[in-house]
């Protein structure tokens, strides 16, 4: 082995480079925390408050008792109508979301798992709904819905959020779809196995992860869209909560704005929680 200059000798002697102290790493997520709390500081403190108490003290003051919050709460599920708005949206991003993924992967499975003509072609077209912005769907969506009498319907509305929600959880699945081993679809053909029965029994179990992942994003956008709720579903039987939050901060001047915030917290519990519910799945998806 050859000897060592001086120069490589003196690297090599060199202490390795300090890493950051871990207080400061503390101390920076802790400052990005705060900040990224600030604005919901806020809307605590505010459904916490009268209508009067609101109006009388500044906002960032805290609250002299928690005693408004039921009656904000009372308040804001009453005026807001948000009984029927919450079931309505319930019922699009559950229908909405698992449907799209469901058709997502089946159509995910053949891009990645199958040899056929043209199936990055296939892929680049279906994936090609996304690249326009929504607000160019608007318009011919309202005049098909309108001539199919779709418009102000619940279906139109769950066949509304499947079709659109179906692009984005394709190319997901058919990512995670391709890191499969192919020895797993030979071996199933060896035994007789059904492109149906490979998919449904093999394939798909492996995909518990991303599919529940895909899910709460796609559940997510369409819980929190307001586009297409307001043009496709504005009757107060299709209005969904986002579209409902909508008209009711039109009156709110009337109950105060203390009850808007409270109405907008109580329209996010629902995503909260399904997230929490959800939360070993969508961080295993992410992981995968």
């Amino acid at each position: 082995m050859q000897n060592l200059t001086s120069q490589q000798a003196n690297w090599l002697a060199l202490p390795p480079p300090a890493s950051p102290p871990r207080w400061g790493k503390a101390l920076c997520g802790l400052a990005i925390a705060l900040l990224w709390l600030l604005p919901f500081s806020y809307v605590l403190l505010a459904i916490f408050k009268s209508t009067a108490e609101y109006a009388a003290s500044p906002p960032l003051s805290l609250p002299e008792g928690v005693s408004p919050l039921l009656e904000n709460i009372r308040m804001a599920w009453e005026q807001g109508d948000m009984a029927q708005a919450m079931l309505n949206s319930s019922l699009y991003a559950a229908v909405g979301a698992s449907l799209a993924v469901l058709l997502a992967a089946m159509a995910a499975y053949p891009l990645a798992r199958m040899q056929f003509r043209h199936r990055n072609l296939w892929f680049l077209l279906l994936f090609a709904g996304t690249v326009f912005p929504f607000q160019m769907y608007l318009i011919p969506l309202f005049f098909g819905f309108q001539w199919a009498e779709l418009l102000d319907t619940h279906l139109g509305m769950c066949l509304l959020y499947t079709a659109i929600c179906i692009p984005f959880p394709v190319l997901v699945l058919r990512n995670y779809m391709q890191n499969l081993s192919l020895e797993i679809d030979q071996a199933a053909r060896l035994d007789g196995a059904s492109e149906f029965t490979l998919f449904w029994r093999i394939i798909l179990p492996n995909l518990r992860g991303p599919m529940s992942a895909v899910f709460l994003l796609q559940f997510t956008w369409i819980w929190n869209d307001m586009l297409f709720s307001s043009v496709l579903g504005n009757s107060p039987d299709t209005r969904s909560i986002m579209n409902a939050l909508l008209v009711f901060q039109g009156s709110y001047a009337q109950s105060g704005p203390n009850i808007m915030l409270t109405a907008a917290v109580l329209a996010s519990l629902p995503t909260l929680l399904l997230f929490v519910l959800l939360r070993r799945q969508f961080m295993q998806g992410l992981r995968v």
